[in-house]
């Protein structure tokens, strides 16, 4: 458990996650996890993981969708620093909710930042949205207008992008409130660029406490963070999630899955569902019976042939290697899931050709059985001495696993 659970509190830092929420995080999971039963198809690590995914879960919290209810029209702002991508995020939303059937209008409240109304125009020809404008006013003003303009319309749902700064100051937040005080917003979301790390907890602290926050939304998921400043404002403040921007594309904003998000923060991939697919395909015993034959110099094709077949029964090959974790993960893809099917099949065929004798025993395959078996099986010679080759490579490592007493396995398979 200690050392499952010091691989955890590195995957949540690396993630982000802020150290004093990984420390309470782990804390929690440690408690649950002493005199926990252990399943009889996992080892106590895998379950420990279990638990950690079941905990990230709740941390995460459900998703929770926008409130459209009530009279229209339903005022969202959105708020957050400069270069949080509030603007894109706003024709993104806009883009979702019309294709839901919602009357949409976006509200350029953003006289700051250079260029800021140009690219909100720009987006709202893109998605079919009308942008209001309104220029010198302050922006409580526009908005008050703009809402008013909306109730004239016959729109259901006005979306506000309001202005950022580069840091959190008391300007920012005054303006914010004199906003929420002309018109009140049936839900305000703060944008928070995933790519801020540990300062993005200081950020929704500093907006939580001057407006109500009533979700989050997490810009730039595409990028290379995990998320995990997700798991720190949700601990802390305890606001929802509601969006996921996974892209720069118009379509690119996904409902908030915690479950994926969960396994993202982690680096597992789908772990858990990869270790509920190996409780329900491979028997232990058999399992551990071939893993002391393989160290032992005992394993046969006999065994890698029962092998394969367990993994097929996880199921389509694809959906294993989307499932792979972290680097493995990455190395997976370049793998032709097409291909590698095909190769188990030709694989398993090869070897049901041989004699059980053969199988036993493949120091008996000379080249005119070799060349039997590769006309039993359909395949070409050359297949047949490939897959021998692959074996005789296992054999060997297990050889070295044996004489080392299983160090190196790191070095082996990292």
């Amino acid at each position: 458990m200690d050392s499952a659970l010091r691989e955890v509190r590195k995957a949540l830092l690396e993630a982000d996650v802020h150290y004093t929420v990984v420390k309470d995080f782990n804390a929690r999971v440690r408690q649950r996890a002493i005199g926990h039963e252990v399943s009889q198809a996992l080892n106590p690590a895998q379950q420990v993981i279990k638990i950690v995914h079941e905990e990230l879960l709740a941390t995460l919290g459900e998703p929770q969708r926008l409130d459209l209810s009530g009279v229209k029209p339903r005022l969202i702002l959105l708020v957050g620093l400069q270069g949080s991508g509030k603007t894109t995020a706003a024709a993104k939303l806009a883009h979702m909710l019309r294709s839901q059937g919602e009357r949409v209008m976006m509200v350029a409240a953003d006289p700051y930042r250079p260029a800021a109304i140009k690219q909100l125009q720009t987006l709202g020809e893109r998605v079919g949205v009308p942008v209001y404008i309104e220029d010198g006013q302050r922006p409580p003003d526009v908005v008050a207008h703009a809402f008013n303009q909306a109730q004239k319309g016959g729109m259901t749902v006005v979306l506000v992008d309001t202005a950022g700064r580069s840091q959190l100051d008391q300007a920012l937040m005054d303006e914010l409130k004199a906003i929420c005080q002309r018109v009140k917003p049936s839900d305000i979301l703060l944008i928070v660029d995933a790519m801020t790390g540990q300062e993005a907890l200081h950020i929704a602290e500093g907006f939580r406490d001057n407006v109500l926050l009533t979700g989050l939304v997490f810009t730039k998921m595409d990028g290379d963070a995990r998320g995990g400043a997700a798991i720190s404002i949700r601990s802390v403040t305890g606001v929802p999630i509601k969006f996921l921007g996974t892209g720069e594309g118009i379509e690119a904003l996904e409902v908030y899955d915690p479950g994926r998000l969960a396994s993202r923060i982690l680096g597992m991939g789908d772990m858990l569902g990869l270790i509920e697919k190996a409780e329900a395909a491979f028997d232990q015993k058999t399992a551990q019976d071939q893993a002391q034959r393989m160290l032992s110099g005992q394993f046969t094709l006999e065994d890698f042939i029962q092998q394969l077949r367990q993994v097929r029964k996880m199921g389509p090959f694809q959906q294993i290697l989307d499932m792979l974790p972290g680097g493995m993960g990455q190395v997976a893809r370049n793998i032709d899931p097409r291909d590698a099917e095909r190769q188990l099949k030709l694989t398993e065929a090869i070897i049901c050709s041989m004699t059980k004798e053969e199988r036993r025993n493949p120091d008996l395959l000379n080249a005119s059985r070799r060349r039997r078996i590769a006309r039993g099986s359909g395949t070409e010679v050359q297949d047949v001495n490939r897959l021998m080759k692959q074996f005789r490579e296992i054999q060997k490592m297990m050889k070295t696993l044996q004489k080392t007493g299983g160090r190196g396995l790191s070095r082996l398979f990292g």
